[in-house]
């Protein structure tokens, strides 16, 4: 280790104290991607507890020169908590500000810190007889600031939105330690430029997120889930169409999955139960929810007497407690990490418009296995988001560095197709390290421009999170 470093390491101490200063191997976890596959270092991990805390700890990196990588969970699947210069950077984790600082049932909204855990927080609204509807996979481990930093997608989109759509109000510390506290609970304001949005999928290239007011919704007392066998993906396309008709605004999700779905969870969840007895070419797993006196169970019967009566579903099986619900969903959690078992993998987050995805599934996985035959593709995701999750896994015993090969490869090919669709590169997982050559060069000289004035008029020394997004330069 460098003098430099170890200087700078006691200067943290000494501004801030030992409590909020983590540093030797306490560092390397915060340092480490969600998956493992990339492990980096940094100066030393600052651990603040309240906004003022994060504001002193901003002006202490703005004297040293030292730039900031924020971290929220660490859950990310694009290394944009990931330090990338460790002897120019410091993790600023916002785990210790977890205090959820009210909950207003009357005007349907909360105030919770950055570093909340999602499922906990969801819990605490859910005891106040309240929904807070973002859902994730990594819902346990995942904290809301890193949610909104990355604007989160999951599985509710359909009907609720994107994180962004359940932000009312935000609390920000600046790049030169000042707080922006815009917490207002506000449904309408119209009080010219809408500033939190700034910070919302900015990944922490603008300031750091301390605070987040949300909208809550009444709690859906009755949900119907069905998992849907189909004779193809078009189908599955078509069933949207016509649950998105039938069922309105009470359809909450609809997923689809390839029938290797149930293959890779049940390695990764042995002890899963096979909901179907039969074999299916595509499948929906779809979701209808609400509360007071809309009879959803109703709906649901009626809706899928419907699409099996005509022909559009082969078979299904529908959810008769939520423990059957649970275990349906755990097939598409599952499949997740039936890949990670399977060895290192291309993982892609692409959206292109609704009435294409299927032709977009086709076009690219047809691609690949042109391109790369000895490879696994693995296509799922969210009908109603037009998001797909196209992966591709390489063999698991070949050396690591032609499966990395195989993976940059399929990443060109699947692009260069997703081009062709006008689609996008990250649906909602973001840009990060990981996709930032991707999107730069897919970057028109206008958004650039906008993208870089905006960048280098809030932080013009160019310290938070570097390496995230973009490359910014000054002229």
């Amino acid at each position: 280790m460098s003098v430099s470093i170890q200087s700078y390491q006691q200067k943290f101490v000494d501004a801030l104290g030992a409590d909020l200063v983590l540093l030797g191997e306490e560092v390397e976890r915060y340092c480490r991607d969600w998956h493992g596959d990339l492990t980096t270092g940094a100066i030393a991990v600052l651990r603040p507890r309240t906004t003022d805390d994060v504001s002193k700890a901003v002006r202490v990196c703005a004297e040293l020169g030292v730039a900031i990588v924020p971290q929220g969970g660490n859950t990310g699947l694009v290394l944009g908590a990931t330090p990338d210069a460790p002897e120019s950077q410091v993790v600023l984790s916002l785990e210790r500000m977890n205090a959820i600082r009210r909950i207003d049932a009357d005007d349907f909204s909360a105030v919770v810190e950055a570093g909340a855990i999602l499922s906990e927080f969801k819990d605490k609204v859910e005891e106040a007889g309240m929904f807070f509807p973002l859902a994730l996979g990594a819902q346990g481990s995942c904290r809301i600031g890193g949610n909104v930093s990355t604007n989160a997608g999951g599985i509710n989109v359909l009907r609720y939105g994107m994180t962004r759509e359940l932000v009312l109000g935000l609390e920000v510390v600046l790049p030169d330690g000042s707080i922006f506290d815009g917490l207002s609970t506000l449904r309408k304001d119209n009080r010219g430029i809408d500033l939190k949005q700034l910070f919302i999928g900015a990944e922490g290239t603008l300031g750091i997120i301390t605070a987040v007011a949300v909208k809550l919704m009444p709690m859906p007392d009755q949900v119907a889930t069905a998992l849907l066998g189909l004779n193809a993906l078009d189908d599955v396309i078509a069933l949207y169409r016509r649950a998105r008709r039938d069922c309105c605004d009470l359809l909450s999700a609809f997923e689809f999955m390839p029938p290797l779905a149930f293959t890779l969870a049940r390695e990764a969840m042995p002890d899963l139960a096979m909901p179907m007895s039969g074999d299916y070419p595509a499948y929906a797993l779809l979701e209808i929810s609400g509360s007071g006196l809309v009879d959803v169970s109703d709906l649901m019967e009626r809706f899928l007497e419907g699409v099996m009566g005509d022909g559009l579903v082969v078979d299904g099986v529908v959810a008769t407690s939520k423990a059957q619900s649970r275990n349906l969903w755990l097939f598409r959690e599952g499949m997740n990490e039936g890949q990670a078992k399977r060895g290192p993998h291309l993982r892609t987050d692409v959206s292109v418009p609704l009435s294409r995805l299927a032709d977009f599934v086709r076009d690219a996985q047809k691609a690949v296995y042109d391109a790369l035959p000895e490879c696994v593709c693995v296509s799922y995701g969210h009908v109603g988001d037009g998001n797909v999750h196209l992966n591709v896994l390489p063999p698991g015993d070949l050396p690591r560095s032609e499966i990395d090969a195989r993976i940059y490869k399929a990443k060109k090919v699947i692009n260069e197709v997703l081009d062709g669709y006008h689609g996008s590169i990250s649906a909602e997982h973001g840009i990060g390290r990981l996709k930032k050559s991707d999107f730069d060069t897919r970057l028109s000289e206008v958004r650039r421009k906008l993208l870089t004035a905006t960048k280098t008029a809030i932080d013009p020394d160019l310290r938070m999170n570097p390496g995230c997004q973009l490359s910014f330069a000054r002229d």
